[in-house]
C-alpha cells in the first residue's frame, strides 16, 4: 500500500515563515519526485485574502491533518492589534468545526505573549483560544525571525540593518539594543517536526542572542567582503544563515558582477573566488542547446563563472512565477551567484561547448545533497 499523502495547510504563507515553511514542503516533495517516488505532501498556502473566503478556507481545511497557523497581525493601531489575532484563531476554529476536521494546529506564537503589550496580549489570547478548540495543540514560541524575504522596516531589524547596509545608508543604532535571532528556516523545520511527530505543548527553539551593534558590525563585515569578492568563513551555521540572509538581498540589482581580469601578452588571469573557509570547486562542459541545473537549494551558497562560449541563467524565486534572466560570456567573465531558495538553471546559447566553474561552501554530501530538483522555466 501506498504511503498516505498528508495535508498541510499554511495559513501566513505569503509571510516570512510562512514561505519558508512552504519552500520548505515543496523542497520535500521535489526531492520525493526525484527519486520517483509519491510526494508526501498535499500543501495548501493561504494568504490574507483567501483566509478571509470562507469558502476556500473550508475547502482548504477539509482533509487537513495539520495547520501550520502563521498569519497573524503586529502592525496596526493597538486596539485593532488586540483583537485582530483572537479573532483570526476563533475563525479558524469554527472553520475546522464546520467541516468537521480536527487538525493537528501548530501556532507560532511569540516570545513577545508574556508581556503586558497589546500585540502580547494579542498573541497569548489566541493561543489559548487555539489550544482549547483543538484536540492536538503546540505553542511555538519564536524569538527575532530572520532570513531570505525578510522585509525592512517591518518588525525585522536584521532585514532593516541589511537594507541600510545595501544601500549604504546610515543606520540608528540602539548602543544597549540585544535581539535573540532565530533563522527562519530553524523555525519551519521545528514547526514541521512538531506536525510530523505529533509533538504537543510548548516548543521553544533555541535562539542565538546578539547585541544589535555587534549584528551591524557582523553585517557590515560581510558586506565589504563580499564586495571585495570574497567570502567570509561559514563554517559557523548562524553566521551562514545570516550570510545567505544578506547576500539573497543583494539579488538581483547587485548581479552578475564583472571579475578583474589581469591581461598581458602571456594571457589573462582573473580570480574566481576567494575565502569561504574551504568548499568545491570544478568544472563542467556543456554542448550547444543543453540546461543544467533547474534545482534550488535550501543552505548552500553556489557561484557560477563561465569561462568559455555563451550562455543565459534563468532564477526565480521558489513558488513565485517571475523568472529573470542573465546573458554570460566566457571573453568577459562574471560571476553569479545563486540566492538560497532560488530555482536556477544554465544554458549554453553558443555554438560550441559551454566551459563553467562552479563553486560551493561545501564539499558535497550524497546523503544532504541539499539539492532540490525544480524547474525554472513552469
Amino acid at each position: 500500500m501506498g504511503k498516505t499523502v498528508k495535508r498541510i495547510v499554511i495559513t501566513g504563507a505569503k509571510g516570512l515563515v510562512g514561505w519558508h515553511a512552504h519552500a520548505h514542503l515543496h523542497a520535500a516533495n521535489c526531492a520525493a519526485r526525484f527519486q520517483g517516488k509519491p510526494v508526501p505532501f498535499d500543501i495548501v498556502g493561504l494568504s490574507h485574502t483567501e483566509f478571509q473566503d470562507d469558502g476556500l478556507l473550508n475547502s482548504a481545511l477539509s482533509g487537513a491533518e495539520t495547520v501550520l497557523h502563521f498569519a497573524g497581525v503586529n502592525r496596526a493601531p493597538d486596539d485593532q492589534v488586540e483583537t485582530a489575532n483572537p479573532d483570526i484563531a476563533r475563525q479558524l476554529i469554527a472553520a475546522c468545526k464546520a467541516t468537521g476536521t480536527d487538525p493537528h494546529i501548530v501556532y507560532a506564537n511569540s516570545t513577545h505573549a508574556s508581556g503586558d503589550t497589546a500585540y502580547g496580549r494579542s498573541k497569548r489570547y489566541a493561543a489559548k483560544i487555539l489550544s482549547d478548540g483543538a484536540s492536538r495543540f503546540t505553542n511555538l514560541v519564536l524569538p527575532h525571525i530572520f532570513g531570505e524575504g525578510a522585509r525592512p522596516f517591518y518588525n525585522n531589524v536584521t532585514a532593516t540593518l541589511i537594507h541600510q547596509i545595501i544601500a549604504g545608508e546610515k543606520a540608528k543604532i540602539n548602543p544597549d539594543g540585544r535581539v535573540r535571532l532565530l533563522h527562519a528556516g530553524q523555525a519551519v523545520k521545528a514547526a514541521i517536526q512538531a506536525a510530523l511527530t505529533g509533538k504537543t505543548g510548548t516548543l521553544e527553539p533555541t535562539a542565538h542572542p546578539i547585541s544589535v551593534p555587534d549584528l551591524y558590525e557582523k553585517l557590515e563585515y560581510f558586506h565589504s567582503q563580499y564586495q571585495a569578492n570574497i567570502y567570509p568563513d561559514l563554517s559557523d551555521p548562524f553566521d551562514l544563515s545570516l550570510f545567505n540572509s544578506y547576500r539573497t538581498a543583494t539579488f538581483p540589482d547587485g548581479w552578475p558582477r564583472k571579475l578583474n581580469l589581469n591581461s598581458d601578452t602571456r594571457g589573462t588571469l582573473f580570480e574566481a573566488v576567494k575565502g569561504g573557509g574551504g568548499g568545491q570547486c570544478f568544472l563542467s562542459t556543456t554542448k550547444p542547446g543543453i540546461t543544467r541545473g533547474n534545482h534550488f537549494h535550501i543552505n548552500k551558497v553556489e557561484r557560477f563563472v563561465v569561462v568559455r562560449g555563451q550562455a543565459v541563467i534563468r532564477i526565480r524565486k521558489v513558488l513565485t512565477n517571475k523568472i529573470r534572466e542573465f546573458p554570460v560570456k566566457g571573453d568577459t567573465p562574471t560571476a553569479l551567484d545563486m540566492p538560497t531558495l532560488h530555482t536556477h538553471s544554465i544554458k549554453n546559447t553558443g555554438d560550441g561547448d559551454l566551459l563553467t566553474l562552479f563553486w560551493t561552501h561545501d564539499l558535497f554530501d550524497p546523503a544532504n545533497p541539499d539539492t532540490y530538483a525544480d524547474e525554472v522555466m513552469i
